[in-house]
């Protein structure tokens, strides 16, 4: 069972929900939400349909998987959502009551959540930049250019002078179509870099993006603070261990595919459910395992088309309902360069223009080449909100 908390005055979700549940388009207003709850059995959301139903309010139901499950949507305010839970914790059924009114407490309190991270406190009322370096020969941006240890530790402290909130090592490309490459050849690349940069100043909040528990072990015991794993903790799932013992920080991003297949026609029946049954799947392992700082990435670019991307910036705000920050990805990305016919050297503005829309609807954490822009699109976007 997922429960998620929608904005209805989004076209684009109106759509959707009137697509599934026949909503009425007098039920379109602005600031309306929608309380949706998805994949309860049957019997249950029989009774929660007759709880909303007696008080003459609107409820919603799709029923799916042979009649064991459906889906419940009820438009309304925060305020009617908490009666609701009320009224379902009084008919006895606890489970879906606790969780509705722990949906509630995530979405009202998404902008007020704050990390200890290395002795660093990540206040998420403000966004963050994550200044990315590629310790490869193939990365699609800069592959080769700071492979050398010495131009990456440069470019690391020059990204934290232009404003960088977190550096994000990876020793391994992502780009569509590439391959993995060998544990011993991402420890290889990676680790001295941290080692280095901490060197000359051990302040720095070194993030590392890996999908390997064994290059994540080596990358925290030299002092990274953060496991980026592209995969949500999939490829490998010792990685949660891991990140658990080392008691590190871990960004859950959602991807469709591997890197060397994901771009082979991606196709979804609902993007954005998925998305989030993912990330709330992979949440609960992490919480399991007792990591207590997650963030979410909703993965544009990874297993996405352009419509996709698209669709993915203009629901950030769907994510609130999980409770964790944002991370948003778009640097340079291919369909910024489709849309507007850009090679990707000349990607920077369009990116941060981006960015700042990402942020504006909801990213709490923006992660790009240009720690530069990143930071004014950030500035931007936070003195508009």
């Amino acid at each position: 069972m997922e429960i998620q908390i929608k904005n209805l005055s989004s076209q684009v979700v109106f759509k959707e929900c009137s697509q599934k549940y026949k909503i009425f388009r007098d039920v379109y207003a602005k600031g309306l939400l929608g309380l949706e709850i998805r994949n309860i059995d049957s019997s249950d959301g029989d009774r929660i349909h007759k709880i909303v139903l007696s008080e003459k309010e609107i409820c919603y139901k799709s029923t799916e998987r042979d009649n064991r499950e459906t889906c419940i949507f009820i438009p309304g305010a925060i305020w009617n959502f908490k009666e609701l839970a009320k009224r379902i914790l009084a008919a006895g059924n606890e489970d879906v009551g606790y969780k509705i009114i722990n949906a509630i407490k995530k979405y009202e309190n998404y902008d007020s959540v704050s990390y200890n991270i290395g002795g660093r406190v990540f206040n998420f009322e403000h966004s963050y930049v994550m200044g990315i370096l590629n310790i490869t020969p193939d990365s699609f941006s800069d592959g080769g250019r700071y492979i050398d240890k010495q131009e990456a530790v440069r470019h690391a402290f020059q990204m934290c002078g232009d404003g960088a909130d977190i550096i994000d090592i990876g020793g391994e490309s992502t780009r569509p179509g590439s391959l993995p490459v060998s544990v011993e050849d991402e420890l290889e690349r990676v680790v001295p870099v941290i080692e280095a940069i901490l060197k000359e100043n051990d302040k720095v909040v070194i993030s590392v993006d890996t999908n390997k528990s064994r290059v994540a072990d080596e990358a925290l015991k030299a002092g990274a603070l953060i496991i980026n794993d592209i995969s949500g903790m999939t490829f490998d799932r010792d990685i949660a261990s891991v990140v658990a013992k080392h008691n590190a920080a871990v960004v859950l991003m959602h991807i469709k595919g591997a890197p060397e297949n994901m771009q082979n026609n991606p196709q979804y029946s609902d993007l954005i459910n998925e998305i989030y049954d993912f990330l709330h799947e992979q949440a609960e392992v992490a919480r399991k395992h007792n990591i207590k700082n997650i963030i979410i990435d909703p993965g544009i670019g990874f297993g996405k088309t352009v419509e996709n991307n698209f669709e993915i910036l203009k629901r950030l705000e769907d994510f609130k309902t999980l409770g964790y920050p944002v991370l948003a990805g778009v640097s340079r990305k291919t369909f910024l360069g489709k849309t507007f016919n850009l090679d990707v050297d000349k990607r920077d503005e369009v990116t941060a223009i981006t960015e700042a829309l990402a942020i504006k609807n909801g990213a709490k954490i923006i992660r790009t080449h240009n720690v530069k822009l990143g930071k004014q699109a950030a500035i931007l976007a936070g003195n508009m909100s």
